[in-house]
């Protein structure tokens, strides 16, 4: 099983991953890029279930800072069994009209870029071409991917978009390489994203919006990301799974 590294993995679905993934055997490093408090509470909790952890510093828009991040995390955890491409931002509602180039290479940086250099060196230490022994790689995806998010963040959307591209790509390229290729797409999750986005009460406010009226909580989307990590979904790859209560 090995170590899954899970970037973005101090809070919300991050950690909610990490904690699910450790209970089901897998070792894990928590990627952070700023809160090193947080990144730890993720790596004692996960050490307190009983397996090793590691919190690493790096902000994935740094492709010298990857780098680094993966081979902290082959000299001092078990091979990397899994990547989960969990670290992305939004940004403060706006049109289209009122983007500024700044914020759209802020954006697709961390949510594109970012994801995708973290993927490639996964490859490189999982695909059987590369003489690895197979894994998973889980992408975040979002509803916005399908809704577009008009007058909030049409730019998150594209990225997401992307996102959804790039899993049936990548999957394809690889999928005879013993490497799975996969994506969740939360709906509304309430987590501390929307605080990120100047809108703390978001996942509140939607709620009547959603089939289900709620809002869905990080645990439910860290179910279906083990659940791609691990050997049930040896069948699946090149998959998109919406978690959105019905969204």
């Amino acid at each position: 099983m090995g170590t899954v590294l899970i970037t973005g993995g101090s809070r919300g679905i991050g950690a909610a991953t990490a904690m699910l993934a450790a209970e089901r055997g897998w070792d894990v490093a928590v990627n952070y890029t700023r809160d090193a408090n947080a990144a730890e509470s993720v790596v004692a909790a996960v050490r307190g279930a009983g397996r090793r952890a590691l919190a690493v510093q790096a902000d994935v828009a740094d492709e010298a800072q990857v780098l680094a991040m993966f081979e902290r995390v082959d000299r001092e955890l078990p091979p990397l069994g899994a990547l989960v491409n969990n670290a992305g931002i939004v940004d403060v509602a706006t049109r289209v009209d009122e983007l500024t180039v700044a914020r759209l290479a802020r954006m697709f940086d961390i949510n594109v870029i970012g994801s995708i250099v973290c993927a490639r060196e996964a490859v490189r230490r999982l695909s059987t071409r590369h003489g690895g022994p197979g894994g998973s790689i889980v992408n975040l995806s979002s509803a916005a991917a399908r809704l577009g998010a008009p007058g909030q963040y049409v730019d998150y959307a594209a990225s997401k978009g992307a996102i959804d591209t790039f899993t049936v790509g990548l999957a394809r390229e690889v999928a005879t390489e013993g490497v799975r290729v996969n994506a969740v797409r939360p709906g509304v999750i309430d987590t501390e994203i929307h605080a990120a986005g100047g809108e703390p009460d978001r996942a509140r406010r939607l709620a009547p919006a959603i089939p289900m009226q709620r809002a869905g909580t990080a645990w439910e989307i860290a179910t279906a990301i083990v659940w791609l990590m691990s050997d049930e979904a040896s069948y699946t790859t090149g998959s998109i799974i919406d978690v959105t209560g019905g969204r």
